[in-house]
């Protein structure tokens, strides 16, 4: 079963080093499109900044293909901005993620070692104040049923690994579960048990959602 770790939404964060700001914004994005936007939109918020270093991790390249990796020093010397930035995004293992690192110069310079550092620290700094999320696999089962079952169906749900996404009353309950794709036969063979056959049970296509 293929699930990956990405973040949800955005963050910021901002480190200083020898008066040079270094401010990390981090996004999840899913193309190309979506990280090269967010990277417009920084350079357009930071016009002043000497440097808008990016560096970005997307699961597919397009089309099905492979992942795709880029980065950039926008203007700094060699493997000193770009690289470091992207090595703490592989570093934590992470994948639909874009992170743009805005240098605001302090008039003193770093040398290679100092911004090595800076930009490592910045991301990292970055990362740590967005929220991980584990992405997998999963159903989604639709279950109706009589009000008379509705505790029974609970247990059940809790017994078999199934977290509960919504719950509708009306005539009838109408829960939604959802499971990692693969581990919902159990499940699915209890039901069957427990209302006989009369149920009314649907199972959506495996999506990759948060589980």
């Amino acid at each position: 079963m293929s699930s990956y770790t990405t973040i949800s939404g955005r963050a910021t964060a901002e480190i200083e080093e020898k008066k040079s700001r270094f401010i990390a914004s981090v996004a999840h994005v899913e193309t190309e499109e979506e990280a090269l936007a967010f990277l417009e939109e920084i350079r357009a918020a930071n016009r002043m900044a000497r440097h808008n270093v990016y560096a970005y991790v997307l699961r597919e390249g397009g089309a099905g293909a492979a992942g795709r990796v880029r980065y950039s020093d926008d203007g700094e010397p060699q493997k000193t901005a770009g690289l470091p930035t992207l090595e703490v995004i592989q570093h934590a293992g992470l994948t639909d993620i874009a992170v743009v690192v805005t240098r605001y110069f302090g008039g003193v310079l770093l040398g290679t070692g100092g911004l090595v550092r800076a930009y490592t620290q910045a991301t990292q700094a970055g990362i740590e104040a967005a929220e991980l999320v584990v992405v997998s696999k999963c159903v989604d089962i639709t279950v109706r049923m009589d009000y008379s079952s509705y505790d029974q169906m609970v247990r059940l749900a809790e017994d078999c690994g199934a977290k509960t996404l919504d719950v509708q009353y009306t005539d009838r309950v109408s829960m939604v579960l959802r499971m990692l794709d693969g581990t919902q036969e159990p499940l699915l063979a209890k039901l069957t048990e427990l209302f006989r056959g009369k149920e009314d049970v649907e199972v959506s296509e495996p999506v990759d959602a948060m589980f």
